[in-house]
């Protein structure tokens, strides 16, 4: 059995820097049991949400606990796919409690090998639907079933065998409206 933490901390900007779409903190405990290949997760976020144009920045503040579970697979020894599931409970200002179900699949295919290891440049990929649990939301108002849809495309490097680096393009999708956004991260394993 091994314990760990797990830390997740955003900043997406509406054009690039200057006008905040979201601040997100997310944080938590996992546990992985011996020879499982799972690893599942206890933990809190923080999200603060503003809305397009700088000088409209009225931020919405929402409070979430979510549980998932994660776990790879290979395909054809290069295909390194990881599988996450995940439930949150909701708390979101000026709205009703409310739950949302995650599926993401995480892609990595390496252009040499079959790991990614110390100086692997690698093809990154994922793609993440967002299901709501309640569609009534408090006064009168409700939300769709379908809550957003990620997809991601990007390069990733390994830059050691615990860090790595990705610069891609994600394309979210809500009934709503449509956005595709410049996306770099850093990855790092304790």
């Amino acid at each position: 059995m091994q314990w760990g933490l797990q830390g997740d901390y955003q900043y997406r900007d509406w054009r690039g820097l200057g006008d905040r779409e979201q601040l997100l903190l997310r944080t938590g405990l996992t546990f992985t049991p011996t020879n499982s290949g799972i690893k599942f997760t206890l933990g809190y976020a923080n999200i603060t949400t503003g809305r397009y144009g700088r000088d409209i920045d009225a931020p919405v503040s929402e409070n979430r606990i979510y549980q998932e579970a994660l776990f790879g697979q290979t395909i054809w020894k290069r295909l390194l796919l990881t599988h996450r599931i995940r439930y949150e409970q909701r708390w979101v200002e000026d709205q009703d409690f409310r739950t949302r179900y995650r599926y993401n699949l995480f892609i990595n295919i390496p252009f040499e090998g079959t790991t990614l290891d110390k100086g692997t440049p690698y093809f990154a990929f994922y793609n993440e639907i967002f299901i709501n649990g309640e569609p009534k939301i408090g006064n009168g108002r409700e939300v769709q079933f379908f809550d957003r849809n990620r997809t991601y495309l990007g390069l990733g490097y390994a830059l050691n065998d615990k860090l790595r680096m990705q610069l891609g393009w994600m394309e979210q999708t809500t009934v709503n409206w449509q956005k595709g956004q410049l996306q770099v991260s850093l990855h790092h394993t304790f």
